[in-house]
């Protein structure tokens, strides 16, 4: 093969390699790692299923928090409501729990201004029928979008949605809303900056010793 041809080739290969990688959907490689967990060692059923974004994920500590129940957490960094629609099938279905403990929004309110509190809701209710329409006794819990001070301007929208997604789950059965938004608030009215890492998004152990305290009482035996 001259060189010429050589490098063709080559930049052929390449870019079809780069191809295949932007065909990927987004974070195909969480849930691929999340099957290789359970090639390994498949989780029993009945357990108490977390899922939904970085705030979950990054709840390294959860099994440890919670020693009276069997958790699996299946959060991926990053993620909004839409895409715990498109993975349902391998995050949610395969493991029949027996209650779904759910932290996701808070990237959708982040996200395009043409996102409204209005769409965070019909995007969780979409999410919510489409379990309740394949696990019709699952338990679901969803803990509210939190304050958090690098996103504090947009508040006034997390707490509209918040609002909505509470009002929709007191009238169904077998359904909870969570709120730890207040807790984390100071005297100010404003997030309580020690309960957040260095980017004021992310709560810190401070920060999930609240949330343990709030959301263990909802939690199935």
């Amino acid at each position: 093969m001259g060189k010429s041809k050589g490098i063709i080739f080559f930049l052929l290969l390449f870019g079809g390699a780069l191809y295949a990688q932007e065909q990927k959907p987004a974070f195909w490689d969480d849930i691929q790692a999340f099957r290789k967990l359970d090639s390994v060692a498949f989780p029993p059923k009945d357990a108490i299923l977390f899922i939904g974004s970085s705030s979950f994920t990054k709840w390294k500590a959860v099994q440890d928090d919670f020693p009276g129940y069997t958790i699996i957490n299946r959060a991926f960094g990053g993620s909004s409501l839409p895409d715990l629609v498109r993975y349902t099938e391998d995050i949610i279905l395969p493991y029949q729990p027996k209650q779904i403990v759910i932290y996701c929004g808070d990237n959708d309110i982040a996200g395009p201004d043409t996102i409204t509190a209005q769409t965070v809701f019909e995007r969780f209710s979409t999410l919510f029928q489409l379990i309740r329409s394949r696990m019709t006794e699952v338990s679901i819990l969803f803990v509210s979008i939190k304050p958090s001070p690098s996103r504090w301007h947009l508040k006034n929208k997390a707490i509209e949605a918040n609002e909505m997604i509470r009002k929709y789950l007191r009238k169904k059965k077998r359904a909870k809303f969570v709120d730890i938004w207040k807790a984390m608030l100071g005297p100010d009215g404003k997030p309580l900056e020690t309960l957040f890492i260095e980017d004021h998004l992310h709560i810190n152990e401070s920060g999930y010793v609240i949330w343990k305290k709030i959301i263990e009482p909802y939690l199935l035996k």
